[in-house]
């Protein structure tokens, strides 16, 4: 129930904590809850890690060739446009710090759910997400070097928070799945539907803190964040289609590509500008903007199935 609609939660929870002040009285929750923020991270990738199946883990170093060209994809592809959006429209350099924090961070745990609504392949899907998020100490920091600048934000202080809040958790929610099968058996059913209700809390307490900013907010930076998200689709199936991959890994990448995990983003721009920071706005904003986009466009492959014979054909060898 909660996956099958987690659009329209997505929507009626932001909402809410928008327009909270002006429907009640009552204490905001929302705001209130501004401090829970890096915990709820931490639960959303300790899903993550309980939900990844030992044997896709494994077989990482068996595909390491499309995984490594896929995540190598992301990490240039995305972080060059919102670059790109950064350099026209010229924001304010809280503001440019939350682009460009949208554009580096890895992908999110959603689009392994949406590859499998859009017929995709699902195992890559989950190869790709893994890879990019064991990555992300190292290529999330470095790409901030390189498009913000070293003496705008605390290197050290990204590499920690990454650290923390993404990998550590993944790894240790991946142990407890590998070592109990109780564990395992409880992640079957339990992960992502968590994982899923902490991304909607994180957005809607992001929505609360930065409730002023976002009534804000100019047509051009919703306009610049539309097309990093639509131009990493973009990047992502014709580079795929370029090389000749199978379509449901085309898919795939697709959606891992433009589906950024602005959750994270949310966490690193807060550590590294301040609770208070416009850089959390474009964060917040993706995160939805992106859900919305890589929920229609899940929709609209799943009713475009794959001729499994031509793909593959395209590619034997490719797992599938």
């Amino acid at each position: 129930m909660l996956q099958r609609f987690i659009l329209l939660w997505l929507v009626l929870s932001s909402a809410i904590a928008y327009a909270w002040p002006d429907i009640t009285d009552l204490r905001d929750p929302f705001f209130a809850a501004r401090d829970w923020l890096g915990v709820l991270v931490v639960i959303t990738m300790f899903c993550v890690g309980t939900a990844l199946p030992i044997e896709e883990v494994n077989q990482l170093r068996k595909r390491w060739a499309s995984v490594l060209a896929g995540t190598t994809l992301q990490y240039v592809t995305m972080p060059l446009l919102a670059w790109i959006v950064v350099r026209i429209l010229d924001p304010d350099p809280q503001t440019a710090a939350g682009i460009l924090i949208v554009g580096c961070v890895p992908g999110a745990m959603a689009s392994n759910v949406l590859t499998l609504t859009a017929r995709g392949n699902v195992s890559y899907s989950i190869s790709l997400t893994t890879a990019a998020t064991l990555l992300s100490p190292l290529a999330v920091p470095l790409t901030l070097w390189l498009t913000i600048g070293s003496k705008d934000f605390n290197g050290l202080e990204a590499i920690r928070t990454m650290l923390l809040f993404v990998v550590a958790p993944v790894f240790v929610g991946h142990l407890c799945s590998r070592w109990s099968p109780q564990a395992r058996r409880i992640a079957k059913v339990a992960a992502a539907p968590a994982a899923n209700l902490a991304i909607l809390a994180i957005i809607a307490i992001v929505v609360a803190k930065t409730r002023s900013s976002i009534s804000q907010t100019t047509a051009g930076l919703l306009a610049g964040l539309v097309v990093i998200n639509v131009c990493g689709y973009l990047a992502g199936y014709f580079s795929s289609a370029a090389i000749r991959t199978p379509e449901k890994m085309r898919r795939a990448l697709t959606l891992e590509v433009g589906m950024q995990n602005a959750g994270t983003g949310v966490v690193l721009a807060q550590k590294l500008f301040g609770d208070e920071s416009a850089a959390l706005v474009p964060c917040a904003l993706y995160t939805f903007g992106c859900m919305l986009t890589g929920t229609m466009l899940a929709t609209w492959w799943h009713f475009r199935p794959v001729n499994e014979t031509e793909d593959l054909e395209s590619s034997p060898e490719a797992p599938q």
